[in-house]
């Protein structure tokens, strides 16, 4: 898996990435009823953590101070934006939660915009999450909302820290590293919620698949696009999210897209595509 994967070019891998967070997803909310949003989201940092350590295996007495400075908070905002994002879809829509979860990428977007094509982008794409956000508050549970858009910062900060360590550690070393914390993070939240205690061999299958499409090969495959991309293209092209949890819905839900959807779609794949196309020091 690890010289697969690192070895994916970055436009290439993050598109992936965001397929097999996708469909990740779709296997995360199918748990919640039996274990919920804190032991699903323990059980898939956990899992990732013990497959990332046995591919990477790091050597953990050779980081420096300044490695150890760097992938702490790394883990920790990786951590918090995961256990976050998981409580808020427990309350509302997949589709609306990575909607409102954008606002943090699409922030760092702005801030680290310094040509006016890019804001062209940007607003583009911020078209497109205003199309699939549903503006009338028709039963919209305002505190998974508020988790949604806390999870967005968390997710800000991520790609901010991202590209910080890229530079600095070996991209499958500092995803495990980081693993590592965030599982010290949210592990205590799945204990005490009660839901591990649930857990059967059926559960632990699934987890391992969750682990797999959620965590270990996405965020991979994210430091790899981080240490290649500038931190403003990788995020315009992370606009791709909110399209990615339509079409998974209407795969496996059934859910259907109507024509300001479909419209929301062209928006964000015509934002991505085009800062892909303009973005500078981007190798293909």
């Amino acid at each position: 898996m690890k010289s697969k994967l690192l070895n994916i070019p970055p436009l290439p891998a993050v598109l992936l990435a965001i397929l097999s967070v996708q469909f990740g997803a779709a296997i995360a909310k199918g748990l919640f009823p039996s274990i919920g949003a804190a032991g699903t989201a323990s059980l898939r940092i956990g899992l990732s953590a013990i497959i990332l350590l046995i591919a990477y295996r790091p050597n953990l007495g050779k980081l420096s101070a300044k490695q150890w400075k760097a992938v702490i908070p790394y883990g920790l905002s990786l951590g918090a934006m995961n256990m976050i994002f998981y409580m808020a879809i427990e309350r509302i829509p997949i589709g609306l939660g990575v909607t409102l979860e954008f606002f943090g990428p699409l922030l760092v977007a702005i801030l680290g915009s310094k040509r006016a094509i890019d804001f062209l982008w940007v607003i583009l794409a911020g078209a497109g999450i205003a199309l699939i956000a549903p503006w009338t508050g028709k039963g919209v549970d305002l505190v998974g909302v508020l988790l949604a858009l806390t999870a967005g910062g968390f997710w800000a900060a991520y790609i901010l820290l991202g590209g910080r360590i890229s530079k600095i550690m070996n991209g499958g070393e500092a995803v495990t590293v980081g693993m590592l914390f965030a599982t010290a993070l949210i592990l205590p939240f799945g204990i005490f919620s009660g839901g591990l205690s649930n857990l059967n061999l059926k559960l632990l299958g699934l987890g391992a698949a969750l682990a797999l499409l959620s965590s270990a090969i996405p965020f991979t495959l994210e430091m790899k696009a981080l240490k290649q991309l500038p931190s403003r293209t990788f995020s315009i092209l992370m606009s791709l999210e909110p399209a990615a949890a339509a079409v998974c819905a209407f795969i496996f839900l059934q859910e259907k897209l109507n024509f300001t959807e479909c419209l929301a779609v062209a928006c964000v794949v015509i934002a991505s595509a085009g800062s892909t196309l303009t973005a500078k020091r981007v190798k293909l």
